[in-house]
C-alpha cells in the first residue's frame, strides 16, 4: 500500500514477469544507473528503495524485484500483497514472455490490491531487429486491461526512469487513512467510580 506523510509517500512496488525479461536490469538501471550485460537470475526476490520528487511530493519506492523462474511463483503473492504498484515486464523479442506477462496481469486483477497502479513494460526495446511482440498488440492489451504501457530498455536506459515517474504520478494521493481490520478501540468516559480503581 501507499502510506502518506507530509507530502511524503511510501509506496511498495513489485516487478513481475518471466525469467530473463529484464526485471532486475530495469531496477538496477533505475536505482543505481547501472547495466550489467550478464545479470544473474534473482533467487526469491531482491529489495531496493529509491526516492523521487514528483510535483509537490516525495515518493519513496520500496521495490521488490521477484524471481521469474516458475519454481518461485508460489512466493509472489507474499511480495505483491499490499503493493501500491506493479510493473509487469516482458521481453519484446519473446512471445512466451508476453504470454506470461498476461498471466501475471490476470493474477493481480484477481488477487492484488484493487487500487494498484499497474504498468506493462515491453523491455529490451534496443533489440528492435529481433522484435516478436508489436507495440500495437501490447498497447491494445494494456488499454483493455487498465494498465499503462511503455517500451523500455535497461541497456540504453530508454524510458526506465519515465515508467517509475509515471507510476509515482498515478499513485493515489489524498486517500483517507483506512482503519485497519480488527478491533476498533474508542475512548469512552469512565462509568462511575468503579472505573477509577481496579480492585476494591
Amino acid at each position: 500500500m501507499a502510506t502518506i506523510g507530509h507530502n511524503n509517500l511510501n509506496a511498495k512496488l513489485v516487478l513481475l514477469g518471466d525469467m530473463g525479461a529484464g526485471k532486475s536490469s530495469l531496477v538496477l538501471r533505475f536505482v543505481k544507473g547501472q547495466f550489467l550485460e550478464f545479470q544473474e537470475s534473482t533467487i526469491g526476490a531482491a529489495f531496493f528503495s529509491q526516492t523521487l520528487a514528483v510535483n509537490d511530493a516525495t515518493v519513496k519506492f520500496e521495490i521488490w524485484d521477484t524471481a521469474g523462474q516458475e519454481r518461485y511463483h508460489s512466493l509472489a503473492p507474499m511480495y505483491y500483497r499490499g503493493a501500491a504498484a506493479a510493473i509487469i515486464v516482458y521481453d519484446i523479442t519473446s512471445i512466451d514472455s508476453f504470454a506470461r506477462a498476461k498471466k501475471w496481469v490476470l493474477e493481480l486483477q484477481k488477487q492484488g490490491n484493487p487500487n494498484m497502479v499497474m504498468a506493462l513494460a515491453g523491455n529490451k526495446a534496443d533489440l528492435e531487429d529481433k522484435r516478436n511482440v508489436t507495440v500495437e498488440e501490447a498497447r491494445a492489451y494494456a488499454e483493455e486491461n487498465g494498465l499503462f504501457f511503455m517500451e523500455t530498455s535497461a541497456k540504453t536506459a530508454t524510458n526506465v526512469n519515465d515508467i517509475f515517474y509515471e507510476i509515482a504520478k498515478r499513485l493515489p494521493r489524498a486517500q483517507p487513512a483506512q482503519n485497519p481490520p480488527g478491533m476498533v478501540l474508542a475512548d469512552r468516559p469512565a462509568e462511575g467510580a468503579r472505573a477509577a480503581s481496579c480492585c476494591s
